[in-house]
């Protein structure tokens, strides 16, 4: 069964004077796959911007902005509509060799995945990796897909969720000892460990639906989905014979769920940032940036 939806995506930038503004890289369209179709796509940019789509190195969509004169404001709204047929999560198969941990990738695999297999935060006294290896048991073998089920959920369950609109992410070990963080931190988190046992992963940014907020202006539905009216993180993990599998560990939500809509994967979070760019003008002109996510589905 297929599901649709309808997104808007509004993200301003005020300043307290007229600034001018350079080139702005906005990552808004979903990635098209076999269990998402993308069926409209629209962007409307004030002040007028040249705009001209391209794709990254790990094929995002990517449109270049670029507004034509100064203002006060700058607003982007991107809107779209996208079908989306959530696979079976449970019926997701993983190769023979691939079920229990720790397991192998093929000379290919490894090949294509080196990237998303090297961590890209230091551990110098182990703390990181000491985290990761609380998932192995001790009292027989462990499955590959448990270790990742139980990391996910002890994220979901023993961190603090904590909205931050600054823009970057916290290191893993920040996160750990500060014991909250954003999606991003968290996604980060769980990627930098799971890469620290020798599984590929990378970062997802996209959008979160939350069906309360179908009839509701909330900013976090009362069914406890966290993150909802704003861009959103997660991680996918590369498993043989699954392919890259979802998991959301602010939400433990995982592969088989009809509420991550994917837009954008990367090594690094920097690199997945739903909008940056450059301006130009006095050093205290910049009043601040608000964004807002609306995901509506659309009744059958």
């Amino acid at each position: 069964m297929t599901i649709r939806y309808d997104i808007t995506h509004t993200t301003l930038y005020r300043y307290s004077e007229p600034v001018t503004f350079g080139e702005h890289r906005v990552m808004f369209r979903p990635r098209d796959s076999h269990d998402l179709r993308v069926l409209a796509t629209d962007l409307q940019c004030s002040p007028d911007a040249n705009v001209r789509m391209i794709q990254d190195p790990h094929s995002n969509s990517v449109a270049l902005v670029t507004p034509l004169g100064p203002a006060t404001e700058l607003k982007i709204v991107c809107t779209f509509s996208i079908e989306y047929a959530p696979s079976d999560g449970a019926a997701l198969e993983l190769s023979p060799s691939a079920l229990i941990f720790p397991f192998a990738y093929s000379v290919d695999e490894r090949f294509d995945l080196e990237l998303y297999m090297r961590p890209l935060h230091d551990d110098p006294d182990g703390v990181l990796t000491h985290w990761a290896r609380q998932f192995m048991r001790l009292d027989g073998p462990t499955g590959t897909r448990d270790l990742l089920l139980a990391m996910n959920q002890f994220i979901r369950d023993n961190f603090g969720y904590s909205a931050r609109d600054e823009e970057g992410t916290q290191t893993p070990l920040q996160t750990i000892k500060l014991g909250t963080g954003s999606c991003r931190d968290f996604a980060l988190l769980m990627m930098e460990a799971v890469r620290r046992v020798g599984m590929a992963a990378r970062f997802v940014s996209g959008y979160l639906y939350d069906p309360s907020l179908d009839n509701s202006d909330a900013a976090d539905g009362g069914d406890g989905t966290l993150g909802a009216g704003s861009t959103h993180a997660w991680l996918q993990v590369y498993l043989p014979g699954a392919g890259w599998v979802p998991f959301d560990p602010t939400n433990n939500l995982r592969a088989g769920t009809s509420q991550l809509i994917r837009v954008g994967v990367a090594r690094d979070p920097s690199l997945a940032a739903p909008v940056s760019g450059s301006w130009f003008g006095a050093a205290n002109a910049y009043l601040g940036l608000s964004a807002n996510v609306s995901v509506r589905r659309v009744p059958d």
